[in-house]
């Protein structure tokens, strides 16, 4: 294999590694948190949703020690097999798997029972709130008088619109009993900690799984809009409708707001993001000899837009020495076709159609930190100048969403399996001189 794509995958490891939940508890110190010591609250519980709060859970009974009385959290299918071996899994919080990116009944059955053991909650108990990336889906808690079917096929529609996760998560915080700060009024008069690992450009607590211990300023009418700005309206289910239009006349009540005061004993601490994952990527770069610059943290738009950009950037590179480029942010896919794929494989192959017939030594890789890219098993794929003339035709794959098979059958497909965290995508352009 080329040095180079070696180098890429390193990189790509290195960003991992650095936001896995092991990790990121070496700074977290409950002790110096809290408002009184682990041994005078009345109980200590754990609720977590998100493909991180397995592992986050493991890492947080090792802090609680014997001041633990129980927990629960929810991850995606499958993932209880596949922690790494690096985490820690957890022994007392128990461990349950739901649907995503679609939400199921065992979703919403967990979504049900941690709500209850918020509602359990007095002030003389302390709730430990883990909260990553996928949560939004893995706790679906249809609002009253929502059909899980009802969100499941608005889910579907959404996935495969172009919506951003900003738009997305404003329509499932009003479609929800538990997003949009619902968790923290059910725990309310309780001491409540969330501990967050950030999937979101911009960090945005109230984006991040929904929201669900957080004041949510976000609005039916925003709901509504998202819904119309994506021609979904007339498609979404008649009820999902009825419910968005009812709250808009004031017939349901909103989410809660800044300001209210069942958040005045609810703290929030955001253990890592991209940020973390990018400078762990570019110090491993620096330590194989490349010049390395992160030349964005926000990177957002159509993906086979971004992959074309990326590859420009990095042809025009000086051919002197050694260079990585980092790029970290979510894009978007707007799905017209038949194919397989996610957004990090349309990167991807848009950049090796970019790339074809260039004379440099370059590799592109665009990946995601969970492991896994739209409905694949894999987490992205890597371009070369080399990819796209191997006999395929990459344009029509991509015409077709249809970049996992591409890649399958070229190669260049990411598969590290599930990472047990996720803090959105990185992509990885490595210039070599002639």
């Amino acid at each position: 294999m080329d040095p180079l794509i070696d180098d890429a995958q390193a990189l790509f490891q290195a960003a991992i590694r650095s936001v896995q939940a092991d990790q990121l508890f070496r700074s977290v110190d409950l002790e110096a948190l809290l408002e009184k010591p682990l041994g005078a609250y009345r109980r200590v519980l754990v609720v977590g949703t998100g493909k991180a709060s397995m592992a986050m859970a493991g890492a947080a009974e090792a802090l609680l020690g014997n001041h633990l009385d129980g927990g629960l959290v929810v991850v995606p299918h499958g993932y209880q097999a596949s922690l790494p071996a690096s985490q820690r899994a957890p022994a007392i919080v128990e461990v349950v798997e739901a649907g995503h990116p679609v939400p199921d009944r065992a979703g919403v059955e967990a979504a049900a029972q941690g709500l209850s053991l918020a509602d359990s909650c007095t002030e003389e108990d302390l709730l430990l709130v883990l909260i990553s990336g996928g949560g939004s889906a893995l706790w679906p808690a249809p609002a009253d008088g929502l059909s899980l079917e009802a969100i499941q096929e608005t889910v579907r529609l959404l996935l495969h619109s172009g919506a951003d996760i900003h738009q997305m998560n404003t329509l499932r915080k009003h479609l929800s009993r538990i997003k949009g700060g619902h968790l923290a009024a059910a725990a309310f008069p309780a001491t409540m900690w969330a501990l967050v690992v950030s999937d979101v450009v911009g960090d945005d607590l109230s984006v991040i799984a929904s929201g669900p211990t957080v004041p949510d300023g976000s609005t039916y009418d925003e709901a509504v809009a998202v819904l119309h700005a994506y021609g979904l309206w007339e498609r979404v289910p008649s009820p999902v409708r009825d419910h968005l239009l009812r709250g808009r006349r004031g017939l349901r009540p909103e989410t809660p707001k800044p300001g209210a005061d069942l958040f005045a004993r609810t703290q929030t601490l955001l253990l890592g993001s991209n940020r973390e994952a990018l400078e762990a990527a570019r110090t491993a770069a620096a330590q194989r000899g490349y010049a390395a610059r992160i030349i964005a943290r926000d990177l957002v738009g159509e993906a086979r837009e971004i992959g074309r950009a990326i590859a420009r950037r990095a042809v025009q590179v000086p051919d002197d020495r050694p260079v990585c480029l980092l790029w970290g942010g979510e894009t978007t896919v707007t799905v017209t076709g038949l194919g397989r794929g996610g957004r990090n494989q349309e990167v991807a192959l848009a950049a090796a159609l970019e790339l074809d017939g260039s004379r440099r030594r370059v590799v592109v890789l665009s990946g995601g930190t969970d492991g896994i890219d739209g409905p694949t098993d894999a987490a992205g794929a890597w371009a070369t100048p080399q990819t796209a003339s191997r006999g395929l035709d990459p344009a029509a794959y991509l015409a077709n969403n249809d970049a996992y098979s591409f890649f399958e059958q070229n190669g260049g497909l990411l598969k590290p399996g599930p990472t047990h965290t996720n803090v959105m995508d990185v992509q990885i352009a490595l210039i070599a001189p002639w």
